[in-house]
């Protein structure tokens, strides 16, 4: 397959495997050292529209991140599309002030305004400001749907990021206007609050689908071990987000997943290495 497998979300279209932003911000989750690496490579927006390219070339044209205080990020999509004529999905994860004032609605409404200005189609409450409404005792996200209101108002799709999988859990018993989830999910557990086999559990019972995140660990486990374990796990409407650093890296991150999806070993070049053994394709 060439064109990577869709699943849908509110009607609209995306491909499973979305484009994650890590990698192009400086998030490393390693250390100053691979974050300033990071910020070298892709602060161009010439940069991003190079990498961009590389997943559109799959039709995989929908792409996850903070917007706020990247611009760079914005033009380089913008200026992929104008050279393939293709669109790009803007998935938002705006950071709001949750404080419970007029004022800090204001400013969360701003936030909001600012997703609809960079053209997000999909709004999603940054975890780190919707965990701070979690009522663990009551089951429920305070003034929650105040804020999908807002998103909804602005004329975007709302979700919610959910570094606590209570949030899916909850967000799902309370019906709010949760379109989407986005969930930590990879095979060692890395930064995630309970077991693999718990958050797989919840993902499974969502009433929407799912998108999930960290599927390598940030780069602690091989993208032939971590993204076979999150499309053998997951159900055929969740989706993986994966970042890259280079436009190679994508093509090789692609070809694994399609691999994956259609139970084959990937056609991939083999690891450079000094003295390779016979069984590794050397001569000793």
């Amino acid at each position: 397959m060439t064109r990577f497998p869709r699943t849908e979300v509110a009607g609209i279209s995306l491909p499973r495997m979305l484009i994650g932003t890590n990698w192009i911000l400086g998030y490393s989750h390693t250390g100053a050292a691979a974050d300033a690496l990071i910020h070298e490579r892709n602060d161009a927006a010439e940069s991003i529209r190079d990498i961009v390219n590389a997943y559109l070339t799959y039709d995989i044209d929908a792409m996850m991140g903070l917007y706020s205080n990247a611009p760079h990020v914005l033009d380089g999509i913008h200026m992929a599309e104008d050279m393939t004529g293709k669109k790009v999905t803007i998935i938002d994860t705006p950071i709001i002030d949750v404080h419970d004032s007029a004022e800090s609605r204001r400013n969360a409404e701003a936030e909001i305004a600012k997703s609809a200005k960079h053209g997000a189609k999909f709004c999603l409450i940054h975890h780190s400001s919707a965990e701070q409404l979690v009522r663990k005792l009551d089951h429920r996200i305070d003034r929650l749907p105040d804020y999908l209101d807002m998103i909804r108002q602005h004329g975007m799709i709302p979700g919610l990021s959910a570094h606590m999988p209570e949030l899916i859990v909850y967000a799902d018993e309370n019906e709010y206007d949760v379109q989407t989830y986005i969930q930590l999910y990879n095979c060692l557990g890395f930064l995630m609050q309970v077991e693999v086999e718990q958050v797989r559990a919840i993902i499974e019972k969502a009433k929407k689908p799912v998108m999930t995140i960290k599927s390598m660990a940030a780069g602690r486990v091989s993208p032939y071990v971590g993204l076979n374990f999150s499309f053998h796990t997951l159900r055929p409407c969740d989706m993986v987000t994966v970042g890259a650093f280079t436009p190679y890296e994508v093509h090789e991150d692609v070809e694994i997943a399609m691999a994956a999806l259609e139970h084959r070993f990937p056609n991939l070049e083999g690891r450079s290495s000094p003295n390779k053994t016979v069984a590794l394709g050397g001569k000793e």
